[in-house]
């Protein structure tokens, strides 16, 4: 059924187009905007990090205090560093069977000493007992060993430690909290709460419930958590500030109500999911994603999370310092041909859609005759126009004009190197703005923009003077998100230079 929803939603096609403009929250809703938050740290990235320093320090301590006793009075010997290295990944490898690399076993101190401490001696017996079974108990420096169990445990005690006051410090910024709204204000969507607040150590943080009932069915607050808006006020509201899950606390069998909700958040970069805490209908166990006790069914994830958001980011900012070391010769000409073609700025900044909707400031080189200028782009560019000037045309035609923006990935972290394109936040086709000529044009945002994108390599870039262009766009960007890796960033990224070339026709 979640397939289903999926798909009709991601198809589906309103009898008129939905205008997204920005929406009045109500006083409660604003109150919880206002408050600063902090961005969030992947529990997944921190538990995959501690592995890597618990890997590395154990090593480095066990060659250190080999180098530094055994290999003065016998020399240096590759069965030393192999048992090293064995012993430390098979350490690894016990603290995940032991189950301590998790955010909530950081927290605690009791629970993941003694499970360390019996990991680690677990490990040196099983390395004496292989080393007596192989007849090699005589050719290994029990001092080196002694040492090496001794002064590793205390540097993972002493780890452990900073460690703890470091996840404590984060959850009481809120960097590790789930900032999580209910769907739902009636007893289900109270006993959804309550069952939510009522889990120890949980990372779940109710921001409060959105419901577009006003009749006696719609309670003003669930279990403490107050009422913000109506379902139409959530994607405002969660662009307003940081919203990572979206629960509804509604049943399965209330599909109609789900789905018209669903068309009007999928855009959103968040994970939805249905609660089946009070559904009569049970499926299997692994059907079900889990929050602490909880069950329920995802219906979005949110796009290029955990792993895969550390991976673009090293793409994006390796890669991206590469080309721009390499291209600082060719901006330099662009811009002393700028300069000397027509007075004003080298540079502008454009106002351009962002991530989730962000306004950022995009460079560019100027192409335009500095006195018309259109920070907004609230004029399309066009064949002939006259307010380009000589050098303008040559670098729209070329795609120069877009080489600042990687300033924009290296310094600002604001764009991507691939992605889908960022339009101008006052982008027409026509008369009408982009997000009221196709249905889901905002979810295009549920990812950082990009200088080149999949819809760019395809053909579909230049002036959009057609609703076929338009929709193509966002069909491709769309493709690309829900497809998205490191080797389609580097294809697209490759194939982009021989787009620029064979599609200049359509650059004005």
């Amino acid at each position: 059924m979640l397939d289903a929803a999926a798909n009709a939603v991601a198809t589906a096609t309103p009898s008129r187009p939905r205008v997204e403009r920005r929406r009045r929250l109500s006083p409660a809703a604003l109150a919880v905007t206002n408050q600063r938050v902090a961005r969030a740290y992947s529990p997944i990235v921190i538990a995959g990090f501690v592995r890597l320093a618990d890997f590395v320090v154990l090593s480095v301590v066990g060659m250190a205090l080999y180098v530094g006793y055994v290999v003065p009075l016998s020399g240096f010997h590759w069965e030393y560093a192999a048992s090293i290295i064995g012993m430390t990944a098979s350490t690894v490898i016990c603290f995940q069977a032991a189950d301590i690399y998790q955010v909530q076993v950081f927290r605690g101190q009791l629970r993941q000493m003694s499970r360390m401490i019996s990991s680690w001696t677990f490990v040196f017996l099983l390395f004496t007992g292989v080393s007596f079974l192989a007849k090699l108990g005589g050719e290994v420096s029990r001092l080196w060993l002694a040492a090496f169990f001794v002064i590793g445990l205390a540097t993972l005690i002493a780890g452990r430690l900073f460690l703890r006051a470091m996840v404590r410090r984060w959850a009481r910024q809120g960097r590790l909290d789930r900032r999580t709204i209910i769907v739902g204000s009636d007893r289900s969507g109270e006993e959804l709460v309550k069952a939510l607040k009522a889990q120890e150590d949980s990372d779940i943080a109710v921001l409060g419930v959105f419901d577009d009932r006003n009749d006696s069915r719609a309670l003003e607050t669930c279990a403490g958590s107050p009422k913000l808006g109506k379902v139409d006020d959530i994607v405002e509201f969660a662009r307003r500030t940081r919203v990572d899950l979206v629960l509804f606390a509604l049943p399965i069998s209330a599909e109609t109500r789900i789905l018209e909700m669903l068309k009007k958040l999928w855009v959103l970069p968040v994970d939805i999911r249905l609660s089946a805490h009070t559904n009569k209908l049970r499926f299997r166990p692994r059907s079900y994603s889990y929050l602490g006790e909880v069950p329920t069914l995802d219906v979005f994830e949110a796009p290029i999370t955990d792993w895969d958001l550390v991976m673009k980011w090293l793409f994006d900012h390796l890669v991206g310092a590469a080309i721009l070391l390499m291209a600082l010769p060719v901006m330099a000409l662009v811009a002393l041909a700028i300069k000397l073609d027509s007075p004003g700025p080298v540079l502008f900044r454009q106002k351009r859609f962002g991530f989730n909707n962000e306004r950022i400031d995009v460079f560019k080189f100027r192409s335009l005759y500095h006195h018309q200028a259109d920070p907004n782009a609230s004029k399309v560019v066009t064949r002939n126009d006259p307010r380009v000037t000589r050098v303008g045309r040559f670098i729209r035609k070329t795609s120069l004009d877009e080489l600042p923006q990687l300033f924009n990935v290296v310094f600002k972290s604001n764009l991507s190197l691939v992605g889908p394109r960022p339009h101008a936040v006052q982008g027409k086709l026509q008369s009408r703005l982009f997000d009221e000529a196709v249905d889901g044009y905002f979810a295009r945002h549920r990812v950082k923009p990009g200088i080149t994108g999949w819809a760019q390599i395809n053909g579909w870039r230049g002036e959009i003077d057609n609703e076929e262009k338009i929709q193509k766009r966002v069909e491709f960007d769309l493709y690309y998100i829900e497809n998205w890796s490191v080797l389609f960033d580097l294809y697209i990224l490759l194939k982009t230079p021989m787009a620029l070339m064979t599609e200049s026709e359509n650059a004005y």
